[in-house]
């Protein structure tokens, strides 16, 4: 439990809601999902992969006896209609959609020089349509249960809530991101929309923005396993890596009846890292500084999957 959530949280705050959540197999989102399911949730986790999705939602469930975790592989976020089957499938098998995670991310490092059309496009198409395609396919399902739990909550338990995971690199730039910066500001202003029009339904919608979460999948494609823990860290005002557990807290915040008067917010849990942006080093190693590796047309060797536009989970 320590792993994944604060004991801070008392159990069944969560008690027969529905969380549908976007790359939920991945590092960041199966934390999140976990925390949600320990507290009462039960859940529906999408992905691409049926093995690893179906594996995930298999480890989720032990976290809770009697927990009820839909695993749903082969699931394109870029598909509007594949997404919608799996919402469809998660309320006919679970009974309800109360709270949506889009967390579904591609990543790589490349500068603007190297980067093609096609891989700026994979991840707008994962980020931003995603997100988009996500919204379209659960908001109305996001909108009963907003009925079904009036805002404030009189009983302490809470639905109709949506957040997207996105990141901190377009509120300053970063060089090496720009494809994801330019699909995580799309991102955030979605569900600024979303607030805007659907706060009238009673749906909240929100982002968390995390920062350098350690031992993610995200983290080890951008950076360098040739750096020191120290070389890591020292561009984070609060002197760590964030974890898992820092954004699954954030989570239970936001959908918890604590954060019923939140709406159209990015929490950003990042230590301060944001204001020192360069100082993570994404895509460097220690010797590589600003500007002489864009310069020089280098970047660190020692990332993982550096120049394929893959899809990571968060």
């Amino acid at each position: 439990m320590a792993d994944y959530v604060s004991k801070i949280w008392a159990k069944g705050i969560f008690a027969h809601r529905v969380v549908f959540v976007t790359g939920g197999a991945g590092s960041i989102c199966s934390a999140q999902t976990r925390a949600l399911v320990h507290l009462g949730a039960n859940a529906c986790i999408i992905g691409r992969s049926v093995e690893k999705t179906e594996k995930a939602a298999q480890e989720i469930a032990k976290v809770r006896q009697g927990a009820k975790v839909l695993g749903i592989g082969g699931v394109d976020v870029r598909s509007y209609d594949s997404l919608k089957a799996a919402a469809d499938r998660c309320v006919k098998e679970l009974g309800a959609i109360d709270f949506v995670i889009a967390g579904a991310a591609g990543n790589f490092i490349s500068p603007l020089s190297a980067l093609s059309p096609n891989g700026f496009k994979s991840v707008i198409d994962i980020d931003t349509i995603g997100t988009f395609n996500t919204i379209k396919a659960t908001i109305p399902y996001l909108v009963e249960s907003a009925k079904r739990n009036p805002n404030p909550s009189p009983d302490g338990l809470t639905g109709g809530r949506i957040l997207a995971v996105s990141a901190t690199f377009h509120y300053t730039g970063m060089p090496l991101q720009a494809h994801v910066s330019a699909a995580k500001a799309a991102v955030d202003s979605l569900m600024a929309s979303v607030s805007l029009e659907y706060g009238p339904w009673g749906v909240t919608a929100n982002v968390i923005a995390p920062g350098a979460i350690e031992g993610t999948e995200g983290m080890e494609r951008l950076a360098s396993q040739q750096l020191e823990q120290r070389e890591r860290t020292e561009g984070v005002p609060s002197g760590r890596w964030g974890t898992v557990r820092d954004i699954a807290d954030a989570t239970v915040f936001v959908f918890g009846d604590a954060g019923n008067y939140i709406n159209g917010t990015t929490i950003v849990v990042d230590g301060a890292g944001w204001r020192r942006q360069g100082g993570i080093g994404v895509g460097l190693d220690a010797n590589m500084k600003y500007p002489d590796f864009l310069l020089s047309g280098e970047i660190s060797k020692h990332l993982k999957e550096t120049r394929k536009p893959k899809t990571a989970k968060l």
